[in-house]
């Protein structure tokens, strides 16, 4: 794993998350191969993603003696963004049950290419605890960005994101919009094209994830 900018950008370096990717990018990857190893890698980046949440002691009785054992303080929610979000959230629920999830829909707008929200389903208190935004692909960052906007007017109040895969411009709009926000990555790849898709990435995540290319 590398921290490439302190307090910015977390790149997982782990061979099995780099083996798995290379399975998400293969073209010849079916949607039931890319769903299932999509929601694998998830599982995995969760350990670290959840490094830094808090955690608080409470006494509790083993079958020989009392101990001192710990849980996580607050309400983890879990955001993932529409729809290509939601492949990611059973390998996280996986690891972490006890997590609500919220979801965020956002589409461009055909006029500005803005992004605009047509769902939004949130707990109420997400300053409760850690909210984690959840989406595939940090392209250009404009939805990214938008979600985080949306997650802070709904009252959260520490934030991060996982992606599988980032582009320089989507983690530099990022750092500008939201520099208080880490992102973790399992990949930065090396640029957008002119069509604002991730090169070399791994094509449409939603599309290969549920058969509709």
């Amino acid at each position: 794993m590398t921290d490439t900018n302190s307090g910015g950008l977390v790149v997982f370096d782990h061979p099995l998350i780099r083996h798995k990717m290379t399975r998400l990018r293969d073209v010849g990857t079916d949607y039931r191969q890319f769903r299932s190893t999509l929601a694998q890698i998830a599982g995995l980046m969760v350990y670290e993603v959840t490094r830094s949440f808090e955690t608080e002691t409470f006494a509790v009785t083993t079958p020989v003696a009392e101990t001192a054992g710990y849980r996580l303080r607050g309400s983890v929610t879990v955001v993932p963004v529409l729809r290509a979000g939601l492949g990611m959230i059973d390998g996280m629920l996986e690891v972490m049950p006890e997590a609500r999830v919220g979801h965020v829909g956002l589409a461009r707008n055909e006029e500005t290419l803005e992004p605009t929200t047509y769902l939004s389903k949130l707990p109420r208190d997400l300053d409760a605890g850690p909210v984690v935004l959840v989406d595939p692909m940090l392209a250009t960052g404009g939805s990214a960005s938008a979600a985080v906007n949306l997650l802070r007017e709904a009252g959260a109040t520490d934030l991060r994101m996982i992606c599988l895969v980032a582009s320089p411009e989507g983690v530099a709009r990022m750092r500008k919009d939201h520099p208080d926000v880490r992102i973790y990555a399992a990949v930065l790849d090396e640029r957008l094209d002119d069509r604002g898709y991730i090169v070399p990435g791994l094509g449409d995540a939603g599309d290969r994830m549920y058969g509709t290319t």
